[in-house]
């Protein structure tokens, strides 16, 4: 599998790396990123899609004719259709987020980029991804893709992990950093 020297592992890495090699196979590694991104997307602006994938109350039927409605309307191509409908009927669809984050990751590994995960107050526009790209690169001394994840509750700062290396500058780790500081000296 395309994952030799990955820290992606488990379920999700599984699933991810079977999808890579079929992309790869198919020549549509970036048309499967899109499409990948296109479905995170749908999954975090509905909170019907998002109960479908994770609650276990749903049947593998169920869960598997809904998923197929909404990839038929939303025009996902049949490479991610048909990963997904495969993954509803083997009743993994609550994996889905972190197989998409292992997908990017091992697609960008196969790129020559190194992945950041990165945990912000509130979204990024265009500008700030690019600066914080730029940031990492010379950083990592190479091409970084970044996968941004919106947590409100860090207050604000990022929070970004990349390889075994993490950088905390939220304000909620200040704020506690200073919080302790306080009951030290008082």
């Amino acid at each position: 599998m395309a994952q030799s020297g990955s820290m992606i592992s488990g379920m999700a890495g599984r699933y991810a790396g079977s999808l890579f090699e079929l992309a790869k196979e198919a020549k549509a590694i970036s048309t499967v990123e899109a499409d990948l991104g296109r479905f995170e997307k749908l999954l975090e602006g509905s909170d019907d899609l998002q109960r479908l994938v994770e609650s276990p109350v749903f049947s593998a039927d169920d869960q598997l004719k809904a998923i197929s409605a909404v990839l038929d309307k939303a025009k996902i191509t049949d490479l991610v259709g048909n990963f997904l409908r495969v993954v509803a009927k083997n009743r993994r669809l609550f994996a889905v987020p972190q197989m998409i984050r292992a997908f990017r990751h091992i697609a960008a590994e196969d790129r020559g980029e190194t992945t950041a995960d990165v945990t912000a107050a509130h979204a990024l526009n265009a500008t700030q991804e690019k600066e914080l790209k730029a940031a990492l690169k010379a950083v990592a001394g190479k091409d970084v893709s970044i996968n941004v994840s919106v947590d409100p509750s860090i207050l604000g700062g990022l929070v970004v992990k990349m390889g075994s290396r993490q950088i905390d500058t939220s304000l909620k780790t200040k704020l506690n950093s200073l919080k302790l500081a306080l009951k030290e000296v008082g």
